[in-house]
């Protein structure tokens, strides 16, 4: 197993399935974004309307500034600590 698959399993294992801790596990290519795949891996229920809300420049991915403001507008779960 991948280091970086059993991160994230261990991450959502310990209870942590939030993006703001999850970010680098969720991160599968290591682009430092976040396509609409990667964030459903952790939280399913996100649709493409919903991912279109958060990315704000509309370039098919999240950085970490447009999932810091998804946080504060509660379209995503804040990150703990």
């Amino acid at each position: 197993m991948k280091l970086q698959n059993l991160t994230l399993i261990s991450a959502i294992a310990i209870g942590l399935p939030t993006l703001g801790l999850a970010l680098s596990a969720a991160d599968t290519n290591g682009d430092g974004v976040l396509t609409i795949e990667e964030v459903q891996a952790i939280l399913p229920d996100i649709d493409a309307d919903s991912f279109a809300l958060m990315d704000a420049n509309g370039d098919g991915a999240l950085d970490v500034d447009e999932i810091a403001i998804a946080q504060e507008a509660g379209l995503l779960p804040p990150s703990n600590g």
